[in-house]
């Protein structure tokens, strides 16, 4: 079950997110607003919407912001956003899936072909990279909830398919249709995690040379800062020595 992860790099690293606040909260509304328009506009009778509404509680957004984004979804005029889904190739061989919600296709394609093409990469096509991640459900508590055996307990216990410990957290891989599921319990036992979301996640990695991770981190960056990008998923690793080094 147990295992070593480099999760904190796939993710990208938190501390740049906090920076961009206000985009990130554009983000989560965005998220907010059509979770409760695919489902029920209450967040205990839509798994989708309660995900989105602690993910927003996790990064400190007000409760009048949530509760404007729930009652976007039920406006006449509101916004009609899509999920999309964009594939493509990073330096060194890196394969990016992103994640989008857009209302308007041919604005966000173009975006993220830009920023591909700007900062060594390419955009492929819809499954050209996919095949090399599997779609499971994560989720993510800090260290300081306890050890790696109380937490594989509560996994193991939850329904989870896989745990990996580390320093930085615990990683909990579940079935994606387990996810709703496996946080509820995991929530009684361990409390609230840092996150709960559908993942892409590599099969292998790829190792990152300074020079390449360097051009990766611009890439990802560039596709964060695009209001209609959710997510950026990559098969990328980069270690602790490169990144002291490119911080150095």
């Amino acid at each position: 079950m147990a295992g070593h992860s480099k999760f904190k790099n796939i993710m990208h690293r938190k501390g740049a997110q906090d920076k961009k606040r206000s985009n990130l909260f554009s983000k989560l509304s965005r998220e907010i607003t059509v979770a409760a328009k695919m489902g029920m506009p209450d967040p205990d009778m839509n798994p989708r919407l309660r995900l989105a509404v602690n993910a927003a509680k996790a990064q400190s957004m007000p409760k009048d912001n949530i509760q404007r984004a729930i009652d976007k979804a039920s406006a006449a005029d509101g916004d009609n956003y899509e999920e999309v889904r964009y594939e493509g190739y990073g330096p060194g061989g890196s394969a990016i899936i992103v994640e989008a919600l857009t209302d308007n296709r041919n604005r966000t394609a173009t975006n993220i072909r830009t920023a591909f093409s700007k900062n060594g990469g390419n955009l492929g096509t819809e499954g050209s990279v996919a095949h090399g991640f599997e779609r499971l459900g994560l989720i993510v508590y800090p260290a300081d909830v306890g050890g790696e055996e109380k937490v594989l307990e509560a996994a193991l216990e939850a329904g989870a398919e896989d745990i990996a410990s580390t320093d930085d957290g615990h990683e909990i891989w579940t079935a994606p249709d387990d996810l709703h599921a496996v946080a509820e319990s995991l929530e009684k036992s361990l409390g609230e995690a840092e996150t709960v979301k559908l993942a892409w996640k590599p099969n292998l990695t790829v190792d990152m040379d300074e020079k390449n991770a360097g051009t990766l981190l611009k890439l990802i960056d560039a596709l964060d800062d695009d209001d209609d990008v959710q997510t950026v998923w990559g098969n990328y690793d980069i270690s602790d020595e490169v990144m002291e080094k490119m911080e150095g």
